[in-house]
């Protein structure tokens, strides 16, 4: 299958092989798109970024997540996800879908644009025949597979290394995944065990009132699990199918925007804050503050100071 990058495409001969896009989810060629292409998603997290895209027909857009991020994305009018997402998250549009999105924390994406001939290429090469009619991997919701993971973690490197690497690397891991996720979508087992229900709005509150009054003790799954009513098992699965996070990472995002707002409005010191919002040291807290926010909790702070 012939594959070529958007970077590659009339571009100077020490362009990056992965270009960023200047509008979300749109490649950087505005001629019609023959191959796979790829381009990458920054935003830097300064300030909340609301951002839409009303689908292109000619293409599935894949989104793959490089690091752990907060968002509310919207998928065809219906809110699919508000919170936390990690890193190495696939997200699949169908061609001609609306989304939208509100970021709001750093975000690096990167989009794979797939016209329809490679998916059929892909399924032929996969099941040794062609595929009748076009091919739409019409789920849209976010997919942790392993072996996805690995092959995003490959592409990640790419951000700095990619001269070094090569373009035939980033073509051949990408063709992989385009290839990982048709052979997914049709060999899905027809029945599944049925899934957990949403854990409803009236327990989401209650755990918020539990979280937001023992903050600063060690609260654990059981704690929370019991302020709602439920077990341990049953709690946990019904909270990430309502919220996309496990009860730790709600947990851990709780504290840091505990620690945001004390840094914003009190002359504690590091260590201060980071025992009222249940860390166990400042260093914990500064390591667990870095990963969600991007910086350290004194040079956040003093961002936040000198931008007042």
């Amino acid at each position: 299958m012939n594959i070529t990058l958007v970077s590659q495409l009339e571009a100077p001969p020490r362009a990056p092989l992965i270009e960023l896009e200047d509008r979300w989810r749109i490649p950087g060629d505005i001629r019609p798109i023959r191959r796979i292409t790829m381009a990458r998603w920054l935003h830097h997290g300064d300030a909340p970024l609301e951002v839409s895209n009303e689908g292109s027909g000619a293409f599935h857009c894949i989104g793959l997540n490089l690091k752990c991020a907060s968002l509310i994305f919207h998928h065809a009018g219906r809110k699919l996800l508000h919170g936390r997402v990690p890193a190495g998250v696939v997200q699949v549009t169908a061609p001609a879908t609306r989304v939208s999105a509100v970021f709001q924390s750093a975000m690096d994406v990167l989009h794979l644009f797939v016209p329809q001939h490679a998916l059929a290429e892909c399924y032929d090469d996969l099941f040794h025949r062609p595929h009748a009619g076009d091919i739409v991997l019409g789920d849209p919701k976010l997919i942790r597979d392993p072996a996805l993971e690995r092959l995003v973690q490959a592409l990640a490197v790419c951000k700095t290394e990619g001269a070094a690497l090569g373009g035939m690397f980033i073509e051949s891991v990408s063709l992989a995944i385009v290839s990982r996720l048709v052979a997914r979508h049709f060999t899905a087992p027809v029945a599944r065990s049925r899934e957990p229900s949403a854990l409803p709005q009236w327990r989401i509150d209650r755990v918020s009132e539990f979280v937001d009054a023992h903050l600063a003790e060690n609260i654990r799954l059981a704690d929370i699990a019991s302020s709602t009513g439920l077990t341990r098992m049953h709690f946990a699965a019904q909270f990430r199918r309502a919220t996309g996070m496990r009860p730790h990472e709600y947990l851990l995002q709780k504290r840091i925007e505990r620690a945001q707002a004390l840094l914003r409005t009190s002359g504690h010191s590091m260590l201060d804050v980071a025992l009222c919002c249940g860390f166990r040291s400042q260093a914990h807290f500064t390591t667990v503050f870095k990963r969600f926010v991007g910086a350290t909790p004194k040079h956040w702070q003093t961002a936040m100071l000198d931008a007042a």
